[in-house]
């Protein structure tokens, strides 16, 4: 048998390997639902939420966040801004005439990058459940009241959620999400989970004064949310993922606009699987099992997937000739009908695949020294978001 195409089998099987055990695993543990023992509770709640020129959506996110079925006088609002445009003014107008929820504008003179910006948001937060969310996001009526139910069990410092509705109808989004909605669930049940999701994460109060009472976050990260939950797992407490708490977030499906939106995610979760690389092994099922998978799925899987494109390639003209050009052109096509979701029952295989464009991406961007603490504006997806 030709060298080639036995080389580019075996590279395929290496790849798919740890996915094919994670499916065995998941078939086992059967996991539903969120993992802690959620209890009815109502603790006083700081919801920080960092704005840069949201002149035009911000009114909406506060009518969102009033909306929310929980008592106000039990809410603080913690805003810091860097905008350079009418934002904080406008968030002021909209809390001079109400009593509640209390609002806390902590206005920056420069823009330092995200990070920075939630250190100061957290120092300034003083109930017991702190709840960071994005500007350009929903929440579901009842999403403090979920995270205030797993946050109630004990051993539970920290909760996270799904982007149950993809806002501008992103069937690339809407089944990379689905696909990682069960890969969450399971994390949580075996340990924790590792990604935190900006639009609705929850934390105990006490855990982040545990982790830095001032500065949890790196100023440099790029993967604010995930670092804080990763370092309050690393604490002692565990930290979970629940269905149940739903938000909603626009994204694209075309190839190239997905690019501005994913890759710095993916830049900013593998510099912080590196930098906490020690992690590995520790922390019980934590360090055994949920890191490495994530290792192999956005570390080690991007390469792979690179590497038997050209090798399945080769394999291929090495056998038919020419002919064997049909792989690369077959994979365009694959991608062309994707980013257009019109790939029926086989999107969700496309929208994992994109997800190892973006991490490959902001792999190669890191390796170039590239990645700040700023984020861009996409004023497309906002337009979805309004």
């Amino acid at each position: 048998m030709n060298a080639l195409v036995v080389a580019a089998g075996a590279l395929v099987a290496l790849t798919a390997l740890p996915y094919l055990a994670f499916l065995a695993l998941y078939a086992v543990v059967r996991p539903d639902g969120s993992p802690a023992d959620k209890r009815e509770a109502e603790p006083t709640v700081s919801i920080v939420l960092p704005t840069y020129n949201e002149s035009g959506i911000v009114e909406g996110k506060l009518d969102d966040l009033l909306e929310l079925d929980y008592p106000m006088g039990k809410v603080e609002l913690v805003v810091v801004d860097s905008s350079d445009d009418e934002t904080p003014e406008l968030i002021e107008e909209y809390f001079a005439d109400r009593e509640a929820p209390a609002l806390n504008l902590i206005r920056e003179t420069e823009r330092r990058g995200l990070a920075p910006a939630l250190n100061d948001a957290y120092a300034a937060a003083e109930n017991e459940m702190v709840v960071k969310t994005d500007c350009d996001s929903y929440v579901a009526d009842d999403a403090l009241r979920q995270a205030a139910a797993n946050l109630a069990d004990p051993d539970v410092a920290a909760v996270t959620g799904q982007n149950a509705d993809v806002l501008g109808g992103s069937e690339v989004e809407a089944n990379y999400r689905g696909v990682q909605a069960h890969v969450q669930t399971l994390e949580s049940h075996l340990d924790s989970t590792l990604i935190f999701h900006g639009p609705f994460s929850a934390f105990d109060n006490d855990a982040i004064e545990g982790v830095h009472p001032t500065a949890p976050v790196d100023p440099n990260s790029l993967a604010d949310d995930t670092e804080l939950a990763l370092k309050i797992r690393r604490g002692g407490d565990r930290v979970v993922f629940d269905p149940e708490i739903r938000y909603s977030e626009a994204s694209h499906s075309e190839f190239g606009k997905r690019r501005l939106q994913k890759d710095r995610r993916g830049m900013g979760l593998i510099r912080l699987l590196v930098q906490h690389r020690d992690a590995l092994g520790k922390y019980g099922n934590y360090g055994r099992l949920v890191l490495p998978f994530n290792w192999w799925f956005m570390v080690v899987s991007p390469w792979l997937v690179a590497l038997g494109v050209v090798a399945v390639t080769a394999a291929a003209v090495s056998v038919a000739g020419p002919v064997g050009l049909a792989v690369p052109v077959a994979l365009a096509g694959f991608v062309w009908l994707g980013q257009r979701d019109l790939l029926g029952p086989l999107q969700a295989f496309y929208a994992v695949f994109d997800s190892q464009v973006s991490l490959l991406s902001g792999a190669a961007a890191l390796l170039r020294g590239e990645g700040d603490g700023t984020w861009e504006v996409d004023e497309e997806l906002r337009e979805a978001f309004d």
